[in-house]
């Protein structure tokens, strides 16, 4: 089959790649530097598989910005495009999902549309009436940065929000390519799959939160944190995975789909989906004031990105963290080495290793790292396990 994949950001590339193993597949990307890199066999994302499958597999894969060439004689579009969540109108930006439809429709290709990004709860029925077709279809992604492609290789499941032969031949293509057997398909309606999506990023994001207020109380009443954690993790029900305390949950999915849902409940009774939004908030003003009480001149953020394994700043804990360290009139100073800029937004980058740490007076840092060990008294990070 031919299949185009419109957007190669996380979602997209690790989608065109899982299905160019067995299909031709267009990538069509607006970013000029993107394509070419990927048609180089080179990937601009840090993700170990991807770049591993771009480089060493054999794949029926390319990339371009023509959209005449990427949807001539296609049999599925499938549409990885971003959604950024809009304060002022509290939903996501869905408008360059929406503009994937009207070219595809204006194209008079019959061919069914896929939707993988993210999405509010009701817009594949509205767009299906709006646009008077039922060949749009919403399939969630549940995908990792930096762990994307491995995803997708090893999905929990496959979740298709439509019913039809072609929802089914498609859960049957991503099942093709990935390496897991026995894979949990399910099949439902697409307002279902959209809550599916939001439901499980915020349930993430409410762990992430809990875990983090048990750490707040632990570092205010004296006590270790880790140790709680232990204790509380090794019930079964609980689990040990998903439970390192952080700056907060960030990156692009956790912060937007928990102001969607939260968006998507006015008029229903909640407190839960709620207090996760504002929780977050709390936890970053709560870092950002420890730091202030130390009384530094200059703090250093080592690395912007949350994960060891990402090379991704969006939407990063870390981020608030600074801006409220510069109104409380500290300076701040950056090392963040896939940033080769001297500036990153009003704040510096010193990248050299040596001098930023001897020019701050606390390093703040999401996750440990070996690097920093010489000046342990000068770090400040809530990780109890070096691990994401």
């Amino acid at each position: 089959m031919k299949i185009t994949v419109v957007g190669a950001g996380y979602v997209g590339l690790a989608n065109a790649i899982l299905l160019a193993q067995h299909n031709e597949v267009v990538a069509l990307e607006v970013n000029p530097n993107i394509v070419e890199m990927l048609n180089n066999k080179q990937s601009h994302i840090a993700d170990k598989e991807i770049e591993y499958y771009l480089a060493n597999k054999t794949l029926n894969l390319r990339a371009t910005s023509d959209k005449d060439d990427a949807y001539k004689d296609t049999d599925i579009v499938i549409v990885a495009t971003p959604t950024n969540y809009d304060e002022d109108t509290n939903s996501f930006d869905t408008s360059t999902v929406e503009s994937v439809i009207d070219d595809v429709l204006a194209q008079g290709i019959v061919a069914p549309i896929f939707i993988k990004s993210t999405i509010p709860v009701g817009f594949t029925e509205s767009m299906r009436q709006a646009k008077n077709t039922d060949r749009i279809i919403f399939s969630p992604e549940f995908l990792r940065e930096g762990k994307a492609l491995y995803d997708n290789l090893n999905p929990s499941r496959i979740i298709v929000g439509d019913t039809t032969p072609a929802a089914k031949r498609f859960a049957a293509l991503l099942a093709e390519g990935a390496q897991k057997e026995d894979i949990e398909i399910l099949f439902m309606e697409p307002t279902e799959a959209e809550a599916v999506k939001l439901f499980a990023n915020t349930y993430l994001a409410m762990r992430v939160s809990f875990f983090n207020e048990l750490d707040t109380y632990a570092e205010m009443k004296g006590l270790n944190s880790q140790s709680i954690i232990d204790g509380i993790s090794l019930d079964p029900r609980i689990g040990t995975h998903y439970n390192n305390p952080s700056f907060g949950y960030g990156g692009y999915c956790l912060p937007k789909d928990t102001k969607q849902l939260r968006a998507n409940f006015e008029g229903v009774p909640n407190n839960i989906i709620s207090a996760i939004v504002e929780a977050n908030k709390t936890r970053k003003h709560f870092v950002a004031d420890t730091v202030a009480a130390k009384n530094p001149k200059t703090v250093g953020i080592y690395r912007l990105t949350m994960k060891s394994s990402s090379d991704n700043f969006r939407e990063s804990a870390v981020l608030d963290i600074m801006n409220q360290l510069v109104a409380k009139g500290i300076e701040i100073i950056i090392f963040e080495p896939t940033w080769t800029d001297d500036t990153y937004g009003e704040f510096k980058v010193v990248n050299d290793l040596e001098t930023f740490k001897n020019n701050s007076d606390v390093v703040i840092t999401n996750r440990m790292n070996e690097e920093l060990k010489d000046i342990s008294e000068k770090v400040y990070t809530r990780d109890v396990y070096n691990e994401n």
